[in-house]
């Protein structure tokens, strides 16, 4: 199927202008697809593995069908996850950019919902949730399902293997007779089909984009967490530290290939960029001279590097994360070929960082966080490999002419200034002229101060100035392994730590729903699924008034805890 670019679609140019400055020029095979039936109004049935662009498929239709004038829920969708629906959430409101007036809002367990609360009576059009907060605001009445015109269910075998069945098929009985239904699944297990034969039309339309077995090659990966203006500074960095010669560098747009081009340049590297606005014949140059050596780092876009074929590649560099992870898997493939170990870095930004994890769960690999180095790290490294080099010259090289050519430059015969200086130290130091012959004498009449300068100044010609460091590095809290929290308890009933009971809400935990939650210096306990309960607030008010006056033992106690809330 061809390639087609947002900017060729009937999508709002608002949100085209907004995806293009996120780097994106092409649709993936999932957003081809989809976009353009969702946008007439029709309910989908899409199949395609995680890291697609699943979100961009149903979020710019959801987007384009939202009407910024009306200041109600005009559209819902489901998460299996916090982080899922966070992600979602703030992917949307970067391609809503340019649209004034719309307010998306991520409603998850775990946080206080009264701030959802007021944030969805706010005017909020779009809410982006999981199940089991949804409910939680549908029977508070804080969310309001009768103008609802879209629904989404993302990730659809994820909320039923972690039990959600029951409240998926709550939330879309609420929905109004009038809707579209958008339902995405990697799996397309019975208990999906049931819920797509259930609740959405007879004329939905099936999408499948086929799963393929990405494998990594021979290639250690790397990633850092870079500030988005800092990003061509950082390729610099990792070429230097490194040692790399010979690289090519992935960006999605053509105008971010000129732009890191231009900056390469203007630090010294021999580079030239790749895209498609490029002819043939100037294509066919650019690769000459990249196979021949001439230039160290090619610059491209995913289209205009197919077919590329160099076998000597020392490092390919991801200076954005492409939306689809089989680009991914095809940009590192070129430095890992004929059974030779290669070596990738992947530059993500704030915005972008839970596509690592994407890449990690689908290729079943493992990225290896990464430290930008500092510019004295750089400098001394660029300083030892010179120096490495010039001990090289020394034990293998004639230098016999340029030695005499140092001596001529020291003779106070010179004409530089810098000559007649180093001619009156040479002759300050009489003992040693007169004792050895002319060169010897000059060898010896000059300090390791004075040689130490000299080296200094051949280095620098080399290095150039050493430059102030930046923090170009961004710091980003993340859950990997086992420090990553599984999803919310649910809501249950239990008792306290002093027997008392009443309704609590269940804290992170396991899947099915168990969990604690602590606040004022005791605990409420709950395991129960989908029951109804009062406010935690309204709880613990009761279970403070059970607590008698007298002064005895854990009564006591837990009256001076409940005090200091």
């Amino acid at each position: 199927m061809d390639t087609i670019k947002y900017s060729q679609s009937n999508i709002d140019t608002r949100i085209i202008k907004a995806v293009t400055e996120m780097g994106f020029d092409d649709m993936t095979p999932i957003q081809s697809q989809a976009i353009p039936v969702m946008i007439e109004g029709r309910d989908v049935i899409g199949q395609a593995q995680t890291g697609t662009g699943k979100t961009a498929a149903f979020g710019i239709p959801v987007l384009q069908s939202v009407n910024p004038k009306e200041r109600f829920v005009q559209a819902v969708i489901l998460c299996p996850t916090r982080e899922l629906a966070i992600q979602a959430a703030n992917e949307m409101r970067r391609f809503s950019k340019y649209m004034q007036q719309i307010k998306i809002v991520p409603v998850y367990g775990g946080a206080d919902i009264s701030g959802q609360i007021k944030l969805i009576r706010s005017g909020a059009q779009i809410v982006v949730g999981t199940p089991g907060r949804v409910m939680d605001h549908m029977r508070r009445h804080t969310l309001k399902m009768e103008n609802v015109r879209v629904v989404v269910l993302d990730e659809a075998d994820e909320m039923l293997n972690m039990g959600f069945r029951e409240d998926m098929e709550t939330i879309l009985r609420e929905m109004p007779e009038e809707h579209q239904t958008a339902l995405f699944s990697a799996t397309m297990p019975k208990p999906i089909l049931d819920i797509t034969h259930m609740y959405q039309k007879p004329d939905a339309v099936q999408i499948r984009v086929a799963a393929k077995e990405l494998t990594i090659p021979l290639v250690t990966q790397y990633y850092y967490t870079i500030k988005g203006k800092y990003k061509a500074e950082a390729v610099k960095r990792l070429l230097q530290a490194n040692n790399i010669t010979r690289s090519i560098v992935f960006c999605n747009t053509k105008k971010m290939v000129d732009d890191l081009v231009s900056e390469l340049k203007h630090y010294g590297y021999n580079s030239e960029g790749l895209h498609g606005d490029l002819s043939q014949k100037q294509r066919d140059m650019v690769m000459k001279h990249f196979r021949g050596g001439h230039t160290q780092v090619l610059v491209a876009t995913d289209v205009a590097a197919r077919g590329i074929d160099v076998d000597d590649l020392e490092a390919v560099i991801n200076y954005d994360i492409p939306q689809d992870i089989e680009y991914y898997v095809h940009r590192i493939g070129r430095t890992g070929r004929a059974g030779r170990e290669g070596v990738a870095f992947t530059l993500v930004t704030r915005q972008d960082f839970y596509r690592i994890k994407d890449i990690e769960k689908i290729c079943r690999t493992k990225m290896i966080k990464g430290k930008i180095p500092q510019s004295r790290e750089i400098t001394a490294l660029q300083a030892e490999k010179y120096l490495e080099k010039a001990e090289e010259c020394i034990k293998f090289g004639k230098l016999d002419h340029l030695k005499r050519i140092i001596e001529l430059r020291f003779n106070k015969e010179g004409e530089s200034q810098e000559s007649s200086d180093m001619c009156r130290k040479a002759e300050e130091n009489q003992e040693n002229i007169n004792t050895h012959d002319k060169a010897e004498g000059i060898e010896a009449a000059f300090s390791r101060s004075d040689i130490i300068e000299l080296a200094a100044a051949l280095l620098k010609l080399h290095i150039g100035e050493e430059t102030t460091d930046i923090n170009i590095e961004d710091k980003i809290y993340e859950y990997r392994g086992d420090e990553r929290r599984s999803s919310h308890g649910r809501n249950g009933y239990g008792k306290d730590d002093y027997g008392r009971t009443g309704y609590g809400r269940g804290g992170y935990g396991r899947d099915d729903g168990k969990g604690s939650y602590k606040k004022g210096g005791y605990s409420n306990y709950g395991s129960g699924r989908n029951r109804s309960r009062t406010d935690v607030k309204d709880a613990e008010k009761r279970n403070r008034e059970k607590v008698t006056a007298d002064k005895n033992g854990k009564a006591y106690k837990s009256t001076k805890k409940l005090g200091r809330r």
